[in-house]
């Protein structure tokens, strides 16, 4: 960081001035020019003080190029006023300004705008303690117009607040795994501690280098244990909490040699951070243990923690558990271990925050760890997300998802938990992150006002609102089917439109490049899909045909039309634009978006430049069955897979076909929840993406359309499909095509066993089962899913692709 003059106020013989308010009309309706204000430093000069003001000074140049002066000498001259309501009243000239009755609250603040004297605004700033002087100066800075040469306040600026939700934190993992994290510097990471803080950040959860991931990254600016000690020096700089991500990642902890190796480890991290306030132990996803080997091993671990950092807490999460080992753990925790502090709900807990506080004593209290970070197979995924984004952006894509955020803040019961520190991969969830220190502080703030001190504060006073409008335009080009949303074209323009107008610095601004980059993924994948489509429809078309054409000149001029969607390319101008906007988020943010170019560990961790090309249609699978076919000898036979090829869907007369996972045609999939009550779908079924690295990607790659998304459940939730106004006389049978790696049961009606548990294929292979009977007498059918509750996984469920309802003949 800048070396920082030491700023004096030497007025040390000032008189008691007296102060009068601000003409109401004015505060609430003007801006006041502070460009040649001075900056008194009131505060008492701790550590975390100093870290403010210079945070203050340096922000504040950045984006105006002014430099406050200590003093001045001309008169009515601004004057901004900082320090801790503690060391502001022992100053008699702003003492009035504070209150006497106020009581102090824990990162609190009063931001005031008052009247030095006739004509001259004053601005005091004034922490309930050193962490709150932070805060209040962050307030400043999102709520101030700064621009060049020109710093304006506004009059509605003043505050007195304090945060709702006592932890508001992030996970910032320096790790090989993460998708822009391991690029690093030192300096970059005060610059985005201070980001955080701005809006309201006050914890900040780190990792150790040993996790579930490689033990290298060329992108590493400094070895992991190196940084590790100086990520902690600039979070106790800015007086911020410290909390470790700390899995047992050694293997069996029964064994006596694994235990002390880990201890061994813990010893010489937990020596080598200059601040740990708690440490964070997941029960599992990674480090799977049993409960009681867990909490045996716990009790080691604290006393090794507590040796260099006394008053550090220790929190665990259920995460993985099964129900067999939920029971055994909630047993230990009747107990009150008095090791333990707290509990943390994450990722592949059982049950959703509210039901968890039920079971848990109430001296524990718990924290959220919600996954910002992922859209599809997570925690909270994007609803009804789009079959051509999930192949191409991905699990962990650049995500602004602020409406959604909301909802997953407010799903819990305020009084279920003590706060949260958010699950992060990467800068790809920046604006995510923002909102949830933005709605801890105050969980009544406005989605948009959030993002117009977003918008105002990282790229621009002059673009507050049109990129804040910008943002939740990025979120509306997630909702519902791609091709039929024209929006996604009308957003792109407007981003289009700021691209052209803004100044070099806002295109040079990552933030900025990340959300024009989104913008023209969207708009070229849009652009992609109904291109394709039209492909599709033509070769099939053509296939139809192949009585007339012959078998293998119908398959010849498919291939053909199919491969004109790599050789003839729509919209190159855009694709060309989404790879110049990787290459400087890879110089301006070390974000990797693509394995080979830019280092990324894998396309599902966000490397998805190299999925911009995915195919959005069945062109692949169509050329592994052309394969095929045109190695069958007979002529009439060749003709008759060709037209199954055509007829996939069809499940003839008085059939009926579900798509699960495209929401456009899946009418007979029971879908009873409401995401804004249950965002984690612990009670309803959702869409499922096939994931994993780059080998399973690839084979997944050529399968069809329909079953690279699919309906899954979670926890042993059964998936329900049902059908009505059917033939009662008939006989029916249906057509599966599983994606599942767990033993799967289907019954029907009242629990008819249609097929007892199997282990479906590696591969999607559809299978076919009689229906009894008896199941539709009444002319309605419910076909229901279960997964073996003995089965291999701790919380996945079911996993459906495809369903056909065929009468038989």
């Amino acid at each position: 960081m800048r070396i920082i003059k030491q700023l004096l106020f030497s007025g040390l013989s000032l008189l008691l001035l007296l102060t009068w308010a601000i003409p109401a009309r004015a505060v609430n309706t003007g801006y006041y020019n502070f460009s040649k204000a001075v900056l008194v430093d009131a505060s008492d000069g701790s550590e975390t003080e100093k870290a403010a003001i210079e945070m203050l000074i340096e922000e504040v140049n950045a984006r105006t190029g002014i430099t406050f002066p200590g003093h001045s000498n001309i008169k009515n001259t601004p004057k901004i006023v900082a320090g801790t309501a503690a060391s502001l009243r022992r100053r008699p000239e702003y003492a009035a300004l504070l209150g006497a009755t106020r009581q102090s609250r824990p990162d609190g603040f009063i931001v005031k705008l008052a009247a030095d004297g006739p004509g001259a605004p004053l601005l005091l700033i004034a922490g309930d303690d050193a962490r709150g002087m932070l805060f209040g100066i962050g307030h400043f800075l999102r709520k101030t117009n700064l621009s060049r040469n020109e710093i304006l306040v506004p009059g509605s600026i003043s505050a007195d607040t304090a945060p709702v939700v006592a932890l508001r934190g992030h996970q910032l993992g320096y790790r090989p795994k993460v998708n822009s994290y391991d690029g690093f510097t030192v300096a970059m990471w005060e610059q985005y501690i201070r980001d955080l803080a701005v809006f309201g950040t006050n914890a900040v959860e780190l990792m150790p280098p040993h996790t579930d991931d490689d033990a290298d990254s060329p992108m590493f600016t400094l070895p992991q244990k190196e940084m590790l000690t100086e990520m902690s020096s600039l979070l106790k700089k800015y007086g911020l909490d410290v909390w470790m991500w700390y899995p047992l990642m050694y293997g069996d902890y029964r064994k006596e040699e694994v235990a002390r190796k880990s201890l061994a480890e813990n010893d010489s991290i937990f020596k080598s951070m200059p601040r740990l306030d708690a440490v964070f132990i997941p029960g599992g996803d990674p480090g799977r243990q049993e409960p009681e080997i867990f909490f045996r091993h716990l009790e080691r671990k604290a006393k090794v923690l507590h040796t260099y950092h006394p008053h550090a807490e220790l929190w665990m999460s259920p995460q993985g558990y099964s129900a067999e080992w939920m029971e055994r753990f909630i047993k230990i925790m009747n107990k009150n271990p008095a090791v333990l502090t707290g509990i943390v709900h994450g990722p592949w807990t059982r049950m959703d925050v509210d039901s968890l506080r039920k079971i848990i004593p109430a001296r524990y209290p718990i924290r959220r760890y919600p996954d910002i970070t992922h859209s599809i197979d997570a925690q909270y995924f994007v609803p009804d997300w789009d079959y051509a984004y999930t192949v191409t952006e991905n699990r962990e894509s650049i995500n602004p998802r602020p409406v959604d955020q909301k909802l997953i803040f407010r799903a819990a019961d305020p009084k279920s938990y003590k706060g949260f520190i958010t699950y992060s991969e990467g800068v790809n969830d920046d604006v995510n992150k923002m909102v949830w220190s933005a709605l801890g502080w105050n969980p009544d703030a406005g989605v948009a006002d959030i993002l117009r001190d977003y918008s105002r504060y990282f790229i621009g006073a002059a673009y507050a609102d049109d990129f804040a409008q910008a943002l939740l335009g990025l979120e509306e080009n997630w909702r519902g089917a791609l091709v039929s949303n024209q929006a996604v074209y009308t957003h792109h323009a407007i981003f289009q439109a700021i691209e052209r107008n803004v100044p070099p610095q806002v295109k040079l601004n990552w933030r900025f490049q990340m959300a024009l980059y989104r913008s023209y993924y969207d708009a070229y994948t849009r652009s992609r899909l109904i291109y394709e489509n039209h492909l599709e429809d033509l070769a099939a078309g053509t296939l139809r045909r192949a009585r007339e054409l012959g078998s293998r000149e119908a398959i010849g001029m498919a291939r053909r039309i199919l491969a004109r969607a790599a050789s003839e390319r729509v919209s190159q101008d855009w694709r060309q634009r989404i790879f110049e906007l990787a290459e400087a988020l890879f110089q301006s943010i070390r974000m990797q978006l693509s394995v080979d170019k830019y280092h990324a560990i894998a396309t599902i961790r966000g490397a998805n430049l190299d999925l911009v090309d995915s195919p959005l249609n069945n062109r692949f699978w169509y050329e592994e069955q052309f394969d095929r076919i045109e190695k069958i000898e007979g002529e009439e036979e060749r003709i008759r897979e060709i037209l199954s090829l055509t007829g996939w869907e069809n499940p003839g007369p008085g059939g009926f076909y579900d798509d699960l996972g495209n929401p456009e045609n899946q009418p007979h999939v029971v879908v009873s929840g409401d995401y804004a009550k249950d965002p984690n779908s612990f009670h309803s079924p959702f869409a499922g993406l096939p994931g994993g690295y780059s080998l399973e990607m690839e084979r997944i790659g050529k399968w069809r359309t329909s079953w690279k998304t699919y309906m899954q459940t979670i926890f042993g939730l059964p998936l329900e499909m049902r059908y009505e106004n059917l033939d009662p006389e008939a006989r029916y049978q249906v057509k599966v095509t599983y994606i599942e790696d767990e033993k799967i049961r289907l019954t029907a009606g009242n629990g008819l066993v249609v097929h007892d548990f199997l282990l479906p294929a590696p591969d999607p292979v559809p299978v076919v089962f009689d229906i009894p009977q008896e199941a539709v007498r009444t002319g309605s059918l419910t076909l229901r899913w279960n997964i073996d509750p003995n089965g291999m996984g701790p919380g996945r469920g079911c996993s459906v692709a495809e369903v056909w309802l065929i009468r038989k003949k």
